[in-house]
């Protein structure tokens, strides 16, 4: 397990906790109440900590080493049956934009999500999570199957951002992008938005548009990052911190502005500390509103979804 910088007292009592399990098994003497009390002192200072979390923390709870990415959900969520899709049948398999069915509950669902990897060498191979436009028409040519066959589309959001390189500029980024929010705003099938990880700019509003978006409790959905953020007002990343908490981009913060639909809690210390009971969650909760959406009529799904997005942003005095 890797350690924040103010995951810090947590890290030294766990390390309490080695040792005591160390000693026990090495000595047979009887730790369990010692143990019993290391344990009870961190959950509690975990639960200290979940409630006092700033903006910068919980973008940097996001990005920890430790937490699963998107395929790791697809493939816990799916339990073994996610089948991936490859190709956008125009230039080439982006791998930092991932889909393919996959079932929860005997019920089938088009995935699709970006994956950032999980080691310096897979992060290389999958662009650190941004794609290209042929992952995002990629994403678009996998909607409109499962369009056709009817049946729901889960996007798990993971991105720092899309791939701002010139080559993807010159195959039309922007121009994919702005297409899929296009087509995802009239898809006939119910789609569920639900941001794991990192959620910034256009690379997450590529696959963002739905009749349900979701963040989980330690993710964050902006515009822009807190870096670039200070980095363009200021001219330094030194006041990312104060960037983080005037952009509002926890999921508190979107939620009270009506930007996204629910957030979904994390197990106790974050999605990192406890995968399993993450993946369970998050795959009750897909099911849950599943079942909401499928009874609607397609008019009436199509017509709502762009209703909400027309009205964000729209106020009276």
């Amino acid at each position: 397990m890797e350690y924040l910088d103010f995951e810090a007292p947590i890290q030294e009592i766990e390390q309490q906790i080695e040792r005591s399990n160390a000693l026990a098994s090495e000595s047979n003497a009887d730790m369990s109440e010692a143990l019993k009390a290391l344990e009870n002192a961190r959950d509690n200072l975990l639960k200290d900590l979940g409630k006092n979390l700033t903006a910068w923390q919980r973008v940097q709870l996001s990005r920890h080493p430790n937490r699963p990415h998107v395929l790791a959900y697809m493939d816990a969520m799916t339990l073994g049956t996610f089948s991936e899709l490859y190709g956008d049948r125009h230039v080439k398999d982006d791998k930092a934009m991932i889909g393919g069915w996959g079932k929860i509950d005997n019920e089938s669902y088009m995935f699709i999500g970006q994956q950032k990897g999980i080691n310096t060498k897979m992060r290389q191979l999958r662009n650190f999570g941004m794609a290209n436009p042929e992952g995002y028409r990629k994403a678009l040519r996998l909607m409109k199957m499962a369009e056709k066959f009817k049946r729901p589309v889960v996007c798990l959001i993971d991105t720092p951002g899309a791939f701002p390189g010139l080559e993807a500029e010159e195959r039309g980024q922007g121009e994919a992008i702005a297409r899929n929010i296009f087509e995802m705003a009239r898809l006939k099938t119910p789609i569920l938005c639900i941001v794991v990880g990192e959620g910034a700019s256009g690379g997450a509003l590529g696959i963002g548009v739905g009749d349900r978006v979701l963040m989980l409790e330690n993710t964050w959905y902006s515009v822009i990052s807190p870096e670039s953020c200070s980095s363009i007002l200021w001219r330094s990343w030194n006041f990312k911190e104060k960037a983080a908490e005037a952009l509002k981009l926890t999921a508190a913060d979107m939620l009270s502005n009506k930007l996204v639909d629910g957030v979904i809690p994390e197990p106790l210390g974050g999605a990192h500390r406890h995968p399993e009971a993450m993946f369970a969650t998050l795959a009750q909760v897909i099911s849950k509103e599943y079942k909401k959406l499928k009874s609607k009529k397609v008019a009436t799904l199509v017509e709502e979804r762009i209703e909400k997005f027309c009205a964000m942003g729209v106020y009276q005095e």
